[in-house]
């Protein structure tokens, strides 16, 4: 064994256009640090963004693609006593589209071997991102509403599952009426059709109760109903901008309701925030994934090889995560 598969671009540009599949040599450790084999990745909106060049930060050219994985240490350099072949990690975040890579022991995120490996994949940046946002943000109490655009994504079928353990009660927002039962299947309190002035509707919708919570990740037209239904002193938090329209400013709602705008960035948090605090959150949510409180749909899973047609399958209407296996 003495190449490897991995998706690399040398620009930065349309996905479809600047990804390629290349060989490169397989990693061996130096001191101090273990080689990961890859045992699943997904696609995720930011990994556009980082391919594109206008994610927060970028990586040098040419590059790996692919923030987020699990794998298995495959391999010791010399000197690594503290973790042991076999054991399951995080894949390496600079590059997790590659068959290996190597990464310092000290720097190992463990993953307990109970997670299943494709919730694993998929359990680094979405899961904690639902978690702090019902958790760090305000301080919600049961029977809270919570009110999220993008319902279907893998950051709102967290919301869903976790607000439900948590005993609070959401409102989704989606695009497409096929949804609406999906959602509700899995937890959700009330789902919404985008565009149908369901903000009208909102003391029908939670029996007269104030909406708490707010969580952005679309921008436009879907932000700005939010405001709409938000109650007195909510607060909404934006964490993405997946239409990248402007939201026009609620004079009205921030002079006479209160309300509070504000945003959230995981990679911040990870930044900024003790180690203690980040692994909180990821033990968090991979124990409510071994308890099957928080179980993400896989929508498909392709081949390393197969990553134009991963792509093409990410960008079109599904419920589930597409996944990459080498």
């Amino acid at each position: 064994m003495s190449e490897m598969h991995a998706i690399q671009h040398r620009n930065f540009g349309d996905p479809a256009e600047v990804l390629e599949v290349v060989s490169l040599p397989v990693p061996q450790p130096g001191p101090g640090e273990v080689r990961v084999k890859l045992l699943a990745a997904t696609i995720n909106p930011s990994d556009y963004g980082m391919i594109g060049g206008s994610y927060g930060r970028l990586r040098e050219l040419p590059a790996v693609a692919g923030r987020e994985g699990v794998g298995q240490v495959d391999a010791l350099g010399p000197g690594v006593s503290s973790v042991g072949v076999g054991a399951r990690v995080r894949f390496p975040e600079g590059g997790a589209w590659q068959e290996y890579a190597c990464l310092s022991a000290s720097d190992l995120v463990l993953v307990d071997a109970t997670v299943p490996v494709e919730q694993a994949a998929i359990s680094f940046i979405n899961p904690p991102t639902a978690y702090c946002l019902l958790t760090k943000m305000i301080d919600l109490k049961p029977g809270d509403w919570v009110l999220q655009n993008a319902g279907n994504s893998a950051v709102g079928l967290s919301v869903i599952q976790m607000a439900k353990a948590m005993g609070l009660k959401t409102i989704s927002q989606v695009r497409r009426e096929e949804l609406v039962e999906t959602l509700k299947s899995m937890g959700a309190d009330q789902v919404v059709l985008e565009g149908s002035g369901w903000p009208k509707q909102i003391k029908e919708l939670t029996g007269g109760d104030p909406v708490r919570l707010a969580l952005n990740s679309i921008g436009g037209e879907s932000a700005s109903d939010q405001i709409k239904a938000l109650g007195e002193n909510g607060t909404q938090v934006t964490f993405g901008g997946m239409v990248g329209d402007k939201v026009r400013f609620p004079t009205r709602f921030l002079i006479f309701n209160n309300v509070r705008l504000v945003g959230f960035w995981w990679d911040k948090f990870c930044k900024t925030q003790p180690a203690e605090a980040v692994n909180e959150v990821r033990d968090a949510v991979h124990r409510m994934m071994r308890e099957e409180q928080l179980k993400l749909p896989i929508a498909a899973t392709y081949k390393l090889s197969e990553i134009k047609d991963a792509i093409r399958h990410d960008k079109n209407p599904r419920l589930g995560k597409v996944l990459l296996k080498p």
